[in-house]
């Protein structure tokens, strides 16, 4: 489940509109109540935006029926990533209205933290591709969580 299209549907919105129309904090609203009830049901590859670890409630229900795996990147992996999800028409509104690089590096650094308190299991993205990673994560699974997987 992807939380962000879940929103997004919710919302009869996108993120860009929902935020420009009603602020963040209506979307931090609507994507803790999304959380909860995706963390309801079992066997689930749950994917948050960024944002969603730095509340401790979202964090308790994700790790409540899960194991919380954070997909670090550094700042420009992620500017490349993002300027490649604006041409194929998805974007994501801007959290300090700087440079989209600074931008970058600066939520990265104010939610380090959050990310390393909150993460079960840490993979650097960098240079591994989708299926590399998801391999990677699938080899360090805790086998308790194997059991719905084929």
């Amino acid at each position: 489940m992807d939380t962000d299209a879940m929103i997004q549907e919710d919302a009869g919105s996108t993120i860009e509109e929902m935020v420009s129309e009603k602020g963040w904090d209506s979307f931090r609203e609507i994507e803790k109540r999304v959380i909860q009830e995706a963390c309801a049901v079992d066997l689930l590859v749950i994917a948050t935006g960024g944002g969603a670890l730095m509340d401790q409630e979202n964090v308790r229900n994700l790790k409540r029926n899960g194991w919380i795996v954070w997909l670090k990147a550094n700042a420009q992996v992620i500017h490349e990533r993002m300027k490649r999800d604006e041409k194929r028409g998805k974007t994501r509104p801007s959290l300090t209205g700087a440079d989209s690089l600074q931008e970058i590096e600066e939520v990265l650094a104010m939610r380090l933290p959050f990310y390393e308190r909150a993460g079960d299991f840490t993979v650097d993205t960098d240079r591994l591709s989708i299926p590399q990673a998801a391999a990677l994560i699938m080899k360090n699974l805790p086998d308790h969580f194997k059991c719905g997987i084929i």
